[in-house]
């Protein structure tokens, strides 16, 4: 069944008579990705401070986690990229309280269910991702049922054009998914191997104990040398 999905969003910020968008002409650059998505991000998990006021905006843009790569961008450049999708009407800005406040109407425009929704939002703010992971990174925005129901939705998402399937990286078994609001994914920036912040710095402590360990062995065979020299000259004496 097809579950009807809407954004909150105070009627102030939808402006009178705007046109549908039905087709899929949208490129955004790596600034428009990073504050479209925060704000469909910050439109389903946290709908009670939404819409945002750039200040909200920018701290969401900057945050440390849920966020692949992270940035620290300033208010210059959210304002920018605030600009730029306006004119693309992807987001709109609402006078009505004292501070100017900011929402998204991708999902609106393009008629997205909550499932298509919460997916785009994850691939937008931390890159390509496997079905388990779609599945687990995007619980607070939509709680998928199964991996299957994550198969089915992100293939529909393929045939509309929002998803691409990537190639299968070397030593893994899953194919990851990109979104396509940005044009083709840039594959040659795809590592290997995407080192999340926390696993780089569980591997940087690995590496650490690793040298710290051979330090200790290097020390263990200068001591026992040492140890055999002073038997050596202490056997002189006696």
């Amino acid at each position: 069944m097809r579950l009807d999905y809407t954004p909150v969003i105070s009627a102030a910020l939808i402006p009178g008579g705007m046109e549908v968008e039905k087709t899929m002409d949208i490129e955004l650059n790596d600034v428009e990705t990073r504050v479209l998505g925060c704000l469909l991000e910050k439109s389903m998990t946290t709908p009670d401070y939404y819409p945002l006021t750039l200040n909200s905006l920018l701290t969401a843009c900057n945050q440390k986690s849920n966020r692949l790569p992270v940035v620290s961008f300033d208010e210059t450049t959210v304002a920018h990229g605030l600009d730029s999708l306006k004119d693309k009407r992807l987001v709109v800005q609402g006078d009505s309280s004292r501070v100017p406040k900011y929402a998204e109407i991708l999902i609106s425009s393009r008629n997205l269910l909550a499932q298509e929704a919460a997916v785009l939002m994850v691939l937008m703010l931390r890159g390509p991702q496997t079905l388990g992971e779609l599945r687990v990174r995007s619980e607070r925005a939509f709680q998928f049922s199964d991996l299957s129901e994550v198969e089915e939705r992100v293939a529909e998402m393929i045939e509309s054009g929002y998803v691409r399937k990537l190639p299968r990286l070397p030593g893994r078994k899953e194919h990851r998914y990109a979104h396509l609001l940005a044009g083709e994914p840039r594959l040659e920036e795809t590592p290997a191997a995407v080192i999340e912040p926390a696993m780089r710095e569980i591997k940087a402590e690995n590496d650490k104990i690793t040298f710290l360990m051979s330090e200790v062995e290097r020390l263990r065979a200068e001591l026992q040398h040492l140890r055999e020299d002073f038997s050596r000259f202490k056997g002189e004496f006696e």
